[in-house]
């Protein structure tokens, strides 16, 4: 049965593959978020009546995350480096465990890392990842 109620953000993570079937949450996120955009391309003429007209264009889906560093998780902030180090494509995932909840799938890139250490606080990272392709919206089962 999908969540009832509000929703407490705990329950939602992003995870990553890199075969698109057995997928490993990243470690220590203490946040994560999901952008759809579509792109608006004008398509306004002289037929347009003084008015802007725009046609429905690509459609991009990026991730975005944040997380503590600790090397002993299974995806690290190491293992995440080596995906743009490699130019590997992986496939995230943007969801909760729970049957019914609505779950956002696709593969990609992940375009950046920030690795950041400040004087007596932990130690964090934060990442963006882009699609590639196809978006996939399912419902857990």
């Amino acid at each position: 049965m999908a969540s009832t109620g509000l929703m407490n953000g705990t329950v939602v993570v992003l995870s990553v593959s890199t075969d698109g079937t057995s997928y490993t949450t990243i470690g220590h996120a203490s946040s994560s978020s999901i952008s759809f955009a579509l792109d608006t391309p004008d398509a306004t003429s002289k037929d347009s009546g003084g008015y802007r007209e725009v046609i429905a264009g690509v459609r991009s889906l990026d991730f975005s995350f944040d997380g503590f560093v600790a090397y002993d998780d299974t995806v690290d902030v190491d293992t995440l480096l080596g995906y743009i180090n490699g130019r590997t494509q992986i496939h995230c995932k943007f969801g909760t465990a729970v049957t019914g909840d609505s779950v956002y799938s696709c593969a990609g890139f992940l375009t950046s890392i920030d690795y950041s250490a400040d004087s007596e606080q932990p130690v964090t990272y934060s990442g963006t990842f882009v699609s590639s392709g196809t978006v996939t919206i399912a419902q857990n089962s």
